[in-house]
């Protein structure tokens, strides 16, 4: 099970979620930089921004399905 090892490797609900909080700036920044900085147009800027969006989405569902195991953990024990 894959939450189980990554809650065993130290990682937690809060973790999963504040990278998905940093994803959401990353999705804003990484439009903005490849609008301004690339200077390659509107729609590379949009496909850029687009596809970090999708992070925040993976991560919260993670920091989700970790909440659910830490609460089985700490209710029925190891």
């Amino acid at each position: 099970m894959i939450v189980k090892f990554l809650y065993d490797k130290g990682l937690r609900s809060e973790h999963a979620n504040n990278v998905a909080c940093a994803a959401i700036g990353l999705s804003i920044a990484s439009w903005f930089a490849s609008r301004t900085v690339e200077g390659k147009g509107l729609d590379r800027a949009d496909r850029w921004g687009i596809f970090v969006a999708t992070w925040p989405a993976t991560w919260f569902g993670l920091g989700q399905a970790l909440s659910q195991y830490e609460r089985t953990v700490i209710s029925f024990g190891r």
